[in-house]
């Protein structure tokens, strides 16, 4: 079962992301360490102890439909009433409307660990989350004032209505449409795919944001706006009016996050109501609803990345623990405290627990390297957005800068290493692992859909190389890279042994990456863009793997410091010593791999 890593989750916060620091500055106001510490223990308590039981349990009842009406697993409505009336749902939302304004960063780790838990469950106030954003940022008066407290609350759950069968990631093909009327509001019609939570019985009113496009609009995304469309209207005294002309026509069966439901909504096909079509609300100005939108992506997308966190750190959990259990042959010639010798095992005829097995060994710090370099890259993304809102000018242009630089890194290494180690997980646990009653096939299966949603992994690496790398004409990734050469720079001043070679190592990949940085922003600056988009899906690998060093030789130097004994030197040393290896070829994709790729692409038609 789950248990909240509370306390690495809070050495991460404090020592490798920043917390400590911007607390000790005075830029989050009289918040304490003291505050913090208390938060995150009882996030910790709840997730392990309520929402854990019910992820399992949700995973395999799933969710249901029955006539337009969606029930969640067993128990899932009155857990999420107990989870909002914590106080969970608005742990950054505004204190006008009931929030708390508390720091991206403790609501980051909140939901790394709702999500460990269940992200089926999480799915929910995770969307919700994203839509109080939206509409704090773009919304009316007239709209904060009648959706925000309840949505604050978490009485109201919010949605995101995207994409359609036809049109994917391809926003600009959008066919829903909004026809406005003499009172100030829209009839919605249309079809929405893959809808997170579009229908379900734990909120009392669900509040879609609904891209849509007008009869005289521009084509493409610039003739896109955004809509606000509840299930059900709201009357002038804020009680629940009739319904709205919104439909759940189905529900997918899925791979995994089976509690969660993924919902094929129609708007305003005459259901309800006494005129057809959905009754929607401008949000923004209209045909300017996709840059309304990315309000909430952007924040969604870091979401998402702490989904692969999440589940990497319950897959790891998982499988250390059935490895200290499962015993199998007998492990020679090697010890767990790195001591040379014959290994009797003691049990069992003789066997050992496979944690002893150097090649279990090797996957369990593999498991855990990639898992605590995602949490810190999560973070440090959370902390860079919340310094952008607690500075001004120039100062405040170089954390958004930052921000943007590392969400699209933390969105798409943190799940592609969740679907990894969640893989791992599964070969630790041999064929037991393939066989649903030990558990690990779950995050598995959970894990697979995050590198996909919110932005396919490689438009994540498209952002990346073509938008974020040219920031300040290259001076924000440059700067960045400095940074990282001065931790490289740290570790190699202490010549202390017990970090081995994780010095050179350091230098050698972050110079790999500083190459390959180089490369890309020469191949834009020259007209070579296709060469570039070969390259960056490797280089955005190679870039969550450097900072993955880099983080992890962070809280290495910090434990160092303050006389913690070597845990985390040797893991820090393993990753440098094991994994960083695969930078160097990483870089020798980037700047090679273009030319190949495009003559063996006759190969496809």
């Amino acid at each position: 079962m789950y248990s909240a890593p509370v306390e690495e989750i809070a050495f991460t916060l404090n020592h490798v992301a920043g917390l400590s620091t911007a607390l000790e500055e005075g830029r989050f106001g009289d918040l304490s360490a003291d505050l913090v510490a208390a938060i995150l223990e009882e996030a910790g308590r709840f997730a392990s102890g309520e929402i854990a039981p019910l992820g399992e349990k949700g995973d395999r009842e799933g969710a249901k439909l029955d006539d337009g009406e969606v029930k969640t697993p067993k128990g899932w409505p009155d857990l999420y009433r107990r989870w909002r009336e914590g106080g969970w749902n608005g742990l950054t939302a505004p204190e006008a409307y009931g929030g708390q304004n508390l720091p991206h960063m403790l609501n980051v780790a909140a939901l790394e660990m709702w999500n460990s838990a269940s992200m089926a469950f999480a799915l929910a106030p995770t969307l919700t989350m994203g839509a109080i954003e939206a509409l704090t940022a773009h919304g009316s008066d007239t709209l904060k004032e009648t959706y925000l407290e309840k949505m604050v609350s978490g009485e109201w759950t919010g949605t995101m209505n995207l994409t359609e069968p036809h049109a994917g990631s391809d926003l600009g093909v959008l066919k829903t449409r909004a026809e406005p009327r003499e009172d100030g509001t829209y009839r919605i019609f249309g079809q929405k795919i893959f809808i997170t939570w579009g229908e379900h019985d734990a909120a009392d009113n669900i509040i879609h944001l609904v891209l849509a496009r007008l009869a005289d609009a521009p084509a493409g995304t610039r003739g896109i706006s955004l809509f606000l469309v509840p299930k059900f209207l709201v009357n002038e005294d804020g009680s629940l009016g009739e319904r709205n002309d919104v439909l759940c026509h189905s529900i997918e069966h899925k791979l995994g996050i089976h509690g969660s439901p993924t919902c094929t909504m129609i708007f305003g096909d005459g259901r309800f109501g006494e005129e057809w079509g959905a009754v929607g609300y401008l949000v923004g100005e209209e045909n300017k609803g996709l840059a309304c939108m990315f309000t909430m992506m952007n924040n969604a997308r870091l979401a998402v990345g702490i989904q692969g966190v999440a589940i990497a750190e319950a897959a790891t959990q998982k499988a250390i623990a059935f490895a200290r259990e499962r015993t199998q042959g007998k492990a020679l010639g090697w010890k767990a405290n790195g001591q040379n010798g014959t290994q009797n095992g003691g049990q069992n005829g003789g066997m050992s627990p496979i944690i002893q097995h150097p090649d279990v060994a090797q996957m369990l710090l593999t498991m855990k390297s990639l898992t605590q370099g995602a949490r810190a890259i999560c973070y440090a993304c959370a902390h860079a957005t919340d310094m952008s809102h607690h500075y001004e000018g120039e100062e405040a242009q170089h954390w958004a800068e930052r921000a943007a630089l590392l969400t699209p890194i933390a969105k798409s290494f943190s799940t592609d290493i969740g679907v990894d180690v969640a893989s791992l997980g599964i070969q630790v646990h041999g064929g037991m692992g393939f066989i649903e009653e030990t558990g690990a096939a779950r995050y598995l299966r959970d894990a697979r859909i995050a590198p996909i949603y919110e932005g396919t992994n490689g438009i994540q690496a498209i952002d990346l190389v073509t938008r974020k790398l040219p920031l300040s004409g290259g001076d924000q990734v440059k700067g960045f890279l400095a940074e990282l050469k001065q931790v490289a720079e740290d570790v190699a001043a202490r010549n202390d042994s017990a970090f081995g070679e994780t010095g050179d190592r350091l230098r050698a990949a972050i110079a790999a990456l500083e190459a390959a940085t180089a490369w890309l922003l020469q191949a834009q600056a020259d007209g070579r863009v296709t060469d570039a988009l070969a390259g960056a899906t490797p280089y955005q690998r190679l870039f969550g793997l450097v900072l993955t060093g880099v983080y992890l030789a962070k809280a290495g130097l910090v434990a160092a410091d303050n006389g913690e004994g070597n845990g985390r030197v040797n893991l820090c040393r393993f990753m440098a010593e094991n994994l960083l290896a695969e930078t160097s070829a990483l870089k020798d994709r980037v700047i090679a791999g273009s030319e190949s790729l495009a003559a063996a692409r006759s190969l496809l038609d």
